[in-house]
């Protein structure tokens, strides 16, 4: 499966493997969660409403089991706010993530047990050279000579994504103009994403703090 037909989500999750910083800190659940609830939202499964998570078709599905697990979790529960789902139960669509990359080839399951007991399974990267073009095309679209209005909408939300959640090297950020156009490329789901990203901020904020 090449890499272009992968999901933000499944992006975020292998952009940040190496992120000593975002994985044991405990945020890479909202962030894969975040890129997921971007991408049901910039497919029409999901819309705003007065700030709220709603669900736009009872029916359709996107095909992908890590995106419709999270639009039938949405569809069950009562109303949340986009900032309250990223966080909202975000260890499921990590778990789901995970599987599939390691269905996909991208990671490798491997069973262990915890204290000899209990069965747990753990993930070690399979594929880096996957990872490194993902980082290249995240850096190049918010470091790049291509106007934002050029770059497809899933790249310039990785890219928003990457960055709020600090991803990439610090000589990669961009002028805080261009994170700005980067979030405006989303289009009508322009909203949604700024939250989002606001939130990962706000949750690498206080992993700092603390």
């Amino acid at each position: 499966m090449p890499h272009g037909s992968l999901s933000l989500p499944a992006r975020l999750c292998l952009l940040a493997w190496d992120s000593m910083e975002v994985t044991s800190a405990g945020r890479l659940p909202s962030l894969v969660r975040a890129g997921a609830l971007v991408e049901l939202a910039q497919r029409g499964l999901l819309a705003d409403e007065d700030g709220i998570a709603t669900p736009a078709d009872l029916d359709s599905d996107t095909g992908d089991p890590v995106l419709d697990g999270l639009l039938e979790l949405v569809r069950e529960s009562r109303p949340h706010r986009w900032h309250s789902w990223v966080s909202l139960r975000a260890r499921i669509t990590l778990d789901a993530v995970r599987e599939q990359l390691a269905a996909g080839g991208y990671l490798r399951a491997e069973k262990r047990r915890v204290l000899g007991v209990f069965p747990t399974v753990e993930y070690a990267l399979a594929r880096v050279a996957v990872v490194e073009a993902l980082r290249t095309e995240a850096r190049a679209a918010l470091r790049g000579p291509m106007p934002a209005a050029e770059i497809s909408e899933r790249d310039a939300a990785v890219a928003a994504l990457a960055d709020a959640a600090g991803l990439l090297s610090p000589d990669s950020r961009p002028a805080p103009a261009r994170a700005e156009q980067l979030t405006e490329r989303a289009g009508e789901t322009a909203a949604v994403l700024r939250t989002v990203v606001r939130e990962v901020r706000t949750a690498k904020a206080a992993a700092v703090a603390s």
